[in-house]
């Protein structure tokens, strides 16, 4: 797997993280008005946060509601702790959620979350509510970055009016004229797009207002290992920075698609893998953490919203066992969480989304994470 590869797997997961948060925190609830929202862009001050939550601190001390005003004085105070881990704002920005919230059996359980963003998040923001407030998040997820990594501009001569030789020679030079950008545009390409050999991007648009794009497309010129990840050429109305927007409106619906794309392909080699009896592949969740316990994965594919739990379990000897439940298996089958010994439940240790444990300790195995979907029948499958 190439470096930009596994870049773009390590932008996926840190995409399903923020996802799974959004979920979770969309879901939480609070009494009163004892959930704290605070974001704080790239290039702000800590300090200057700090400040407000200070001011803050001194006006929610006046709440009549005693029990309201302890929850908002705590949730404040945990903010502050938690802004005080920070000597500076991180490249990306700042992200804070504390607050207490209700859970299922409407008792109360504290929340502190704070991290950096995985691109930068240009919204400052404090809220103080009975929710915590996600929306900046969500505009995270819907990438419009745009990014211009070469420009250059080029005088190509108009076709000549005039007959006889003079009209020949203005031809010839014309046509070298063209040539000789196209050869540009490809030696450009191959400089942006190709690092150590290998491709570095998921796919490339053409776009152009003349013959130009089609030339580059169908000319021995363009680098074969980048024409094949053409997945689409536009016609745009403009040069410069409007083409280059208008290129990218006009490609909205197949640069979605570019994700699904990718899944099917890889899932496709999975099965290609199965069907050839490689012995390169294994499923199911135990087998494959043998497998990655011995090193010997190079890509771990998941389905991202498999529902399964891990568990540690603690016997009456003091041994550790590690379980994996779904939900079904849990309520049917309890002998499992059973100390062979006492004939009582272990003591749980922890328990958690075996997703989650597995998002944050890939990298222990040596390997590279895939989140998947079911958008397409691979992944149905």
């Amino acid at each position: 797997m190439s470096d930009a590869q596994a870049n773009e797997a390590e932008k996926n997961i840190e995409i399903w993280k923020v996802k799974k948060l959004i979920k979770r925190l969309e879901a939480a609830r609070g009494n009163g008005t004892s959930m704290i929202s605070l974001i704080i862009p790239p290039k702000d001050q800590v300090s200057r946060a700090a400040k407000m939550l200070a001011e803050e601190y001194g006006t929610a001390s006046n709440i009549k509601s005693r029990v309201n005003r302890q929850s908002v004085l705590s949730a404040i105070t945990s903010t502050q702790q938690r802004l005080k881990l920070y000597n500076k704002v991180p490249p990306n920005g700042l992200v804070v959620y504390c607050g207490e919230i209700l859970t299922s059996e409407g008792k109360e359980r504290k929340v502190n979350i704070d991290f950096e963003p995985f691109k930068p998040i240009n919204t400052s923001l404090y809220l103080c509510d009975n929710k915590f407030h996600t929306e900046a998040l969500a505009e995270l997820l819907e990438s419009d970055q745009k990014d211009v990594v070469h420009k250059f501009s080029v005088d190509l001569p108009k076709k000549h009016g005039r007959g006889g030789q003079s009209a020949l020679r203005f031809a010839r030079l014309r046509e070298e004229k063209r040539h000789n950008y196209v050869r540009k545009v490809a030696e450009l390409a191959v400089q942006n797009f190709i690092t150590a050999d290998k491709v570095n991007v998921a796919g490339l648009i053409l776009a152009g207002s003349a013959d130009f794009k089609n030339d580059l497309n169908q000319s021995d010129l363009f680098d074969n290992r980048l024409a094949t990840k053409v997945i689409k050429v536009v016609d745009v109305s403009y040069g410069g920075e409007n083409g280059f927007n208008q290129a990218i409106e006009l490609s909205a619906e197949t640069l979605s698609n570019v994700k699904f794309i990718q899944e099917k392909k890889l899932i496709g080699k999975y099965f290609e893998e199965i069907s050839q009896d490689t012995g390169r592949v294994c499923y199911g969740v135990e087998d494959t953490l043998k497998a990655l316990e011995l090193g010997a994965v190079e890509v771990l594919i998941v389905f991202e919203n498999l529902e399964i739990n891990r568990w540690v379990l603690k016997d009456s000897n003091g041994s550790e066992t590690i379980l994996h439940t779904t939900k079904q298996s849990e309520a049917a089958n309890r002998e499992q969480f059973m100390d062979r010994e006492t004939g009582q439940e272990m003591e749980v240790v922890s328990s958690e989304s075996f997703l989650e444990w597995i998002a944050e300790k890939y990298r222990d195995f040596g390997t590279t994470l895939e989140f998947v979907s079911d958008r397409s029948s691979e992944g149905q499958l």
